[in-house]
């Protein structure tokens, strides 16, 4: 069981100082509070499974995505991918300079790597999602940043969904914040993020994750696997040699090097939700228009708003949506 010790830092005093090395938002959860309601009760990832001894507190880092690569339409150009995973590289080096100014402070800090995830969860062909240890969007919920929105992405009042997330945890005795309790998202009646959605994942506060995430990590591991296996059975060793130099290869190369295009991947859905201060200024002229909107799409929303009650998707997660109001 985690357990606070004293400590002479405040809540302030962390968050201004993760502010000087380069948060843009910065919140603090109270671990006990995450153990209790963990996002998936068959799949809990909660800070007590990763520790026992410092997971009290949990300080959520936030960076924001840069406004032009919001502005590139193409949900795989390079430049955003690559772009990710410059400010993922950011974060973690700013959540490692914060874990040892907590302990030259006397207060133990432990970095959660937001994009590991547990090879012994990925089963090939069965119904489930690569889970990274510990929800860093519920932990931003629980910490007062945002809520999550239609499709369970974090959604904040400064930069809707467009913010990178990094995580810190600490024994620490300060004060956490308190989680926004009215949604942020404006539901079905706005849809934006599922006209946008090249995957055509997003549900009825709910997301089709199988779906998803062969777009926000296009050359993953499932990717690489399933392209080697179909080298070794090539029966031809001159096209199995063809295969190796192609377009395919190049690109698992590209993204070994930086991980751009594994950790990092599609955010349609980010770049057009209409919910933060940066929307109306600096995104709405490039994005108000949504290429990927089709009537299959309208007609699913239509639906949507038509239902005379909130789904039962909503209801495993309306702690972390937030209360919304149905419009009909």
């Amino acid at each position: 069981m985690n357990e606070l010790i004293s400590t002479t830092l405040t809540s302030e005093a962390i968050k201004e100082k993760a502010k000087s090395l380069g948060a843009d938002l910065v919140g603090i959860a109270d671990g006990g509070l995450m153990d209790q309601f963990p996002p998936d009760p068959e799949n809990s990832r909660t800070p007590s499974h990763i520790t026992e001894i410092d997971g009290a507190r949990v300080i959520v880092l936030a960076k924001r995505i840069s406004f032009a690569t919001s502005r590139l339409p193409a949900w795989n150009d390079q430049h955003k991918f690559y772009g990710d995973e410059l400010l993922i590289s950011a974060l973690e080096e700013l959540a490692l300079d914060l874990v040892f100014w907590l302990e030259d402070n006397g207060a133990p800090g432990l970095m959660v790597p937001y994009h590991h995830v547990d090879p012994q969860k990925f089963i090939k062909g069965e119904d489930t999602q690569a889970t990274h240890p510990l929800s860093a969007e519920h932990a931003a919920v629980e910490s007062g940043l945002g809520t999550l929105g239609l499709n369970h992405q974090l959604i904040t009042p400064e930069f809707g969904p467009r913010v990178i997330l990094g995580l810190v945890m600490t024994s620490a005795d300060i004060e956490p914040d308190a989680k926004m309790e009215t949604s942020l998202c404006r539901g079905p009646e706005c849809g934006r993020c599922l006209k946008a959605c090249p995957a055509d994942a997003v549900q009825h506060w709910d997301r089709d994750w199988l779906a998803c995430d062969k777009f926000r990590s296009p050359f993953g591991f499932e990717f690489l696997s399933d392209y080697l296996t179909s080298v070794l059975k090539e029966p031809n060793q001159a096209n199995q040699i063809g295969m190796l130099r192609g377009m395919e290869s190049s690109e698992i190369f590209q993204a070994m090097l930086r991980g751009s295009g594994i950790i990092t991947g599609c955010r349609r859905c980010a770049d057009v939700c209409p919910v933060g201060d940066d929307y109306e200024d600096l995104l709405k002229k490039w994005v108000d228009e949504i290429p990927e909107e089709t009537p299959e799409k309208l007609k699913r929303l239509e639906a949507m708003v038509a239902e005379a009650a909130l789904p039962e998707a909503y209801e495993k997660q309306k702690r972390w949506i937030g209360k919304i109001e149905l419009k009909n």
